[in-house]
């Protein structure tokens, strides 16, 4: 049984992190903390959380947390930097959910983050927490960076690919759609409900800060470097990526059993892929609506000979194969548990 802690827990995956840490066989929560409701009990930020999560909020303070064995910060980017070297300070280990440590290169938080970043050298020492790509890293890892959700989806749809050499790593182009839930909690004008509901609506669609981890991520498994467009939109739905990748082929378009295969080579181990290509299905591609609480990613794709393109699809809960479920699969790894404990809830349908 292992003692963990969730330092920020009142948000959306501080949340979606006490549900499934709650199933949890081989999980003892010790602390959830909150600096905004700190003694109220968890259940009334948390709703669904009624009757089977009787511990109230404590305070975010280090002294909260450091009888752990493992912490959950799930603080805002720019928040976690000093918070985690205290924590790894104290001899535990972290799985952070910012993005304060998930890019290599220092200078690329000036860039992406307008920060210059006061640990370097931590970088070096975190490990980028998807376990599909890293999970012998993570096994030996105390510092593991969970990914942005978009970057997720994106990464695990274009690596087999890319990798086998089958795209022209310089025509990748990225169209994703995100759920309400992926702006967090805190209450903004562009999330009021006048302001949100029944759009689709293009923001950041050029520079986006998840390019630095796709392009990071997806370049190493090329070996080389990979240009990436990356353009997100929010839609009206609470839950839920989808993104579209049109790419071009580095030479003859491949089939569909050639694609097919790639996939099934890169992903047929892995317990929450799922390869999703049915025509004669209307949930034949992959479709957030059915991701909705689950830990899995649906990967599909799709072959254009008339514009000699693939396009390629995935599809994920944001606020789980998108960061908690994620977070939680990587510290399975990292105690050596069973990869799928608390993990195995397949979703809703219909939803």
């Amino acid at each position: 049984m292992v003692k963990v802690a969730v330092y920020g827990a009142s948000g959306y995956v501080g949340g979606e992190l006490l549900r499934i840490l709650i199933s949890h066989s081989k999980v003892e929560i010790i602390k959830a903390t909150s600096k905004r409701f700190s003694g109220m009990p968890i259940h009334k930020v948390h709703p669904n959380l009624r009757k089977v999560c009787q511990m109230s909020f404590v305070e975010t303070k280090i002294e909260n947390v450091v009888n752990a064995e493992v912490v959950f910060t799930a603080l805002p980017h720019g928040q976690s930097t000093h918070v985690v070297k205290t924590l790894l300070d104290n001899g535990l280990k972290v799985i952070d959910l910012s993005a304060d440590f998930r890019l290599k290169d220092p200078s690329s938080y000036e860039k992406w983050y307008g920060f210059k970043h006061p640990y370097p050298e931590l970088l070096e020492k975190a490990v980028y927490g998807l376990p599909e790509l890293h999970r012998n890293e993570i096994w030996r890892a105390n510092l593991v960076a969970v990914p942005g959700c978009m970057a997720s989806a994106s990464i695990l749809a274009l690596t087999p690919p890319v990798r086998s050499g089958m795209v022209d790593r310089s025509q990748i182009f990225i169209d994703a759609k995100i759920g309400s839930s992926g702006a967090g909690s805190s209450p903004t004008l562009e999330g009021y409900h006048p302001e949100r509901y029944s759009v689709i609506r293009p923001y950041k669609p050029a520079g986006h800060r998840h390019v630095a981890e796709i392009m990071q991520e997806v370049s190493q498994a090329a070996g080389e470097e990979v240009t990436v467009g990356f353009s997100p939109h929010a839609v009206n739905m609470v839950r839920g990526i989808l993104v579209t990748v049109y790419t071009r082929p580095s030479g003859k378009l491949p089939s569909f059993p050639e694609l097919w295969k790639c996939y099934r080579q890169a992903y047929n181990k892995e317990p929450f892929i799922r390869l999703v290509r049915d025509p004669t299905m209307i949930h034949g591609l992959p479709d957030p609506k059915y991701m909705m609480g689950s830990n899995f990613a649906d990967i599909g794709f799709e072959i254009d000979v008339d514009s000699n393109r693939m396009i390629l699809f995935a599809a994920i809960d944001n606020l789980v194969k998108g960061a908690a479920g994620n977070a939680v699969q990587s510290m399975n790894i990292m105690f050596n548990y069973d990869e799928e404990e608390g993990l195995t809830f397949p979703g809703l349908h219909p939803a």
